[in-house]
C-alpha cells in the first residue's frame, strides 16, 4: 500500500527575502563620484578600466595634482585614487590641500593613495597628512575594487554626518534668532526687551501716555567674578532675576539685557507719573539687601538709569533709548543718583529729575 503523506502550507508573515534582496543590500554605489590622479596615463587607463567593469559612471580623470584641484573646486567627489609620486605636487602634497578645500566645503574626501613604498615610517607620514588608504601598485587588480567599496561606506557615513550636524547648526542658529527667554535665568532676553520697547513706543505714540525703560547695571560685577566661581555667579543672577520679579509691577517687562545688565520696560499714563520714587524701590531693593548664595551673602552695588518718552517729541527707535539709557547708566555709577532722563528729541535730551541714593 503506497505512503501518502499530507503537505501542510503554513502562510508567512511579511516580505520573504530573495536572492535579489540579498544582492541589492551588497551592491555598491555605482554613482559613487570618483577622481583618479595619475600622471602616468596608462595606469589611469587601467584603473579607469577596471573601475568601468565594475560598473561605476561617474569616473573623471586628472593628469597632475594642480588640475584635481580646480576640478575638485568645481564639484567634489567621494573618493579619490591618486599616485603618491607625481611632478611638482606629490600625493602627500594633495591630500593636505584636499583637506583644506573639505573644511571650507563641509565635506569629506575619501583619498587613496597608489605607492611602491612600503614600511611604517612612509605609511605613518602618509596618515599624518591626511591620507586613508594606500594600494600597492603591485597589488593593484587584487585590491582597488574591494577598496573602493570600503571607501565608499566610509564616504557616505562621514558626509552624512556632516550633513546632519550642518543641519543641526541652522536649526539651533533659526532657533536663537526666535528664541526670547534668557536661559541663565529664565526672564526676558535682549530680544525681547527690544520687543516689548517697540511694542511700548508704539503704544505710546498712537494711543498716549509714556513709555519707560530702566536700565539696572551691577557696577562691582566684575570684582565678584574675579572672587566667586561661575556657579556663585550663576546663583547671584537667578537670585537678582527673581528679586526684581517681586519688585516690579505685574504687567511690566523684566529682561536681562547684557552679562550685568536687566531692564525693565513700563507703561505709564502720563509723563509726569515717571518719578524716581516709582523707581526707588527698584533700585534700593536691590542694592540694600544682600543676596544668600552657597557661599555666603553677597553684596551687590547696582547703578539705575531710566529713560521716560511720550508722544511731545517725536517717537524715538527703541535702539536710541537703549543707546541713551546705557549713556545714563554710566553717570549713575560715577554719582550714585538714579536719574530720569525724558527724551527730547534727536537735538537734546534733558536730565529731569535725580535722586541721590
Amino acid at each position: 500500500m503506497p505512503l501518502c503523506f499530507r503537505i501542510h502550507f503554513v502562510p508567512v508573515r511579511g516580505n520573504v527575502p530573495t536572492k535579489t534582496d540579498f544582492k541589492d543590500k551588497i551592491m555598491p554605489n555605482l554613482d559613487l563620484p570618483i577622481l583618479v590622479v595619475d600622471d602616468a596615463k596608462f595606469s589611469s587607463t587601467i584603473i579607469g578600466k577596471t573601475l568601468k567593469l565594475a560598473g561605476y559612471r561617474d569616473i573623471r580623470f586628472a593628469s597632475n595634482a594642480r588640475t584635481a584641484i580646480t576640478m575638485l573646486e568645481e564639484r567634489p567627489v567621494s573618493v579619490l585614487v591618486a599616485d603618491w609620486l607625481m611632478p611638482e605636487m606629490d600625493g602627500l602634497q594633495l591630500a593636505s590641500h584636499i583637506r583644506q578645500l573639505d573644511e571650507q566645503t563641509n565635506h569629506f574626501t575619501y583619498i587613496i593613495l597608489l605607492t611602491a613604498k612600503e614600511g611604517v615610517e612612509a605609511l605613518a607620514e602618509a596618515f599624518d597628512r591626511g591620507v586613508d588608504d594606500f594600494i600597492y601598485k603591485s597589488e593593484m587588480n587584487r585590491q582597488l575594487l574591494p577598496r573602493i567599496y570600503a571607501a565608499d561606506r566610509i564616504a557616505d557615513m562621514q558626509n552624512s554626518m556632516l550633513s546632519a550636524n550642518q543641519l543641526l547648526i541652522e536649526n539651533n542658529k533659526e532657533l536663537e534668532a526666535q528664541n526670547i527667554v534668557d536661559i541663565g535665568t529664565g526672564i526676558g532676553n535682549l530680544r525681547y526687551a527690544r520687543e516689548r520697547l517697540t511694542g511700548g513706543l508704539s503704544h505710546t505714540e498712537s494711543r498716549g501716555g509714556a513709555t519707560t525703560y530702566l536700565l539696572l547695571g551691577i557696577k562691582n560685577w566684575q570684582q565678584l567674578k574675579s572672587r566667586y566661581n561661575p556657579g556663585i555667579m550663576d546663583e547671584l543672577l537667578i537670585g537678582i532675576a527673581r528679586r526684581l520679579r517681586h519688585l516690579i509691577r505685574p504687567l511690566d517687562a523684566l529682561c536681562r539685557v547684557g552679562e550685568n545688565q536687566f531692564a525693565v520696560v513700563a507703561h505709564f499714563a502720563h509723563v509726569d507719573h515717571c518719578t524716581t520714587g516709582c523707581f526707588k524701590r527698584i533700585h534700593d531693593g536691590i542694592n540694600l539687601k544682600a543676596f544668600k548664595t552657597t557661599a555666603g551673602f553677597v553684596s551687590i552695588q547696582a547703578g539705575t538709569s531710566i529713560c521716560a518718552v511720550d508722544d511731545s517729541h517725536g517717537m524715538p527707535k527703541a535702539e536710541d533709548i537703549e543707546k541713551l539709557a546705557l549713556k545714563r547708566l554710566q553717570y549713575a555709577y560715577e554719582t550714585g543718583t538714579i536719574s530720569i532722563t525724558r527724551w527730547k528729541g534727536n537735538e537734546t535730551v534733558d536730565k529731569e529729575a535725580s535722586l541721590r541714593v
